[in-house]
C-alpha cells in the first residue's frame, strides 16, 4: 500500500510541482470518490426492507433480501465495479468481482426454485431509492424529536 502512495505521490508531484498542491489534490479525489462510493454502494443496501425483530428462513434468505442487483450494462459494470451484482457478491464474497454476472443465472434460478424475491433494479431507481429511504429516515427522526420536544 505505501509504494502505491508514494507512486501517486510521484506523478502528481511532478504534474504539479508543489507538495501543497499535490495534498490538495489527494483530498479532493478523496471527497469525490468518497460521495461516489457512498452512492454506489448505499444503492444496494440500504434501500431495502429487512428488520432485526423478523427471523429469516437461512442465512441466504437474509442475504438476499438485505441486497438487490443494478441491472447488468457496460456503463453500471464500470461506474459500480461490477458490485451492481450485489446479491452474488454477498453470497460468494471472495469471487472476484468481475465474474459475479456469471454465476446471476444460477443464483436467479436458485431463487425462483425456492420462492425468494430477486431483485434487480435500473440504477436511476436504485438512486431514486436513496432519496426516498433517506426522506423517510428524515421524517422519523424529525417525528421522535417533536415528540421529544413536546414532552419537555
Amino acid at each position: 500500500m505505501v509504494p502505491m502512495y508514494a507512486l501517486h505521490f510521484y506523478v502528481t508531484y511532478t504534474t504539479f510541482q508543489s507538495v501543497l498542491k499535490c495534498i490538495g489534490y489527494f483530498f479532493v479525489v478523496r471527497l469525490f470518490e468518497s460521495a461516489w462510493f457512498t452512492w454506489v454502494s448505499q444503492c444496494n443496501h440500504i434501500v431495502m426492507d429487512i428488520h432485526d425483530d423478523v427471523d429469516y428462513d437461512s442465512w441466504l434468505h437474509l442475504q438476499i433480501r438485505a441486497t438487490c442487483n443494478i441491472e447488468k450494462s457496460l456503463f453500471n459494470d464500470w461506474y459500480t465495479g461490477h458490485l451492481n451484482f450485489q446479491i452474488e457478491h454477498h453470497l460468494f464474497p471472495t469471487m472476484p468481482r468481475h465474474n459475479l454476472y456469471k454465476i446471476q443465472p444460477l443464483v436467479k434460478s436458485l431463487c425462483e426454485k425456492h420462492g425468494v424475491n430477486y431483485v434487480i433494479k435500473p440504477l436511476w431507481k436504485a438512486f431514486y431509492d436513496i432519496i426516498l429511504s433517506l426522506k423517510k429516515s428524515g421524517q422519523l427522526w424529525q417525528e421522535a424529536y417533536d415528540e421529544l420536544i413536546t414532552s419537555m
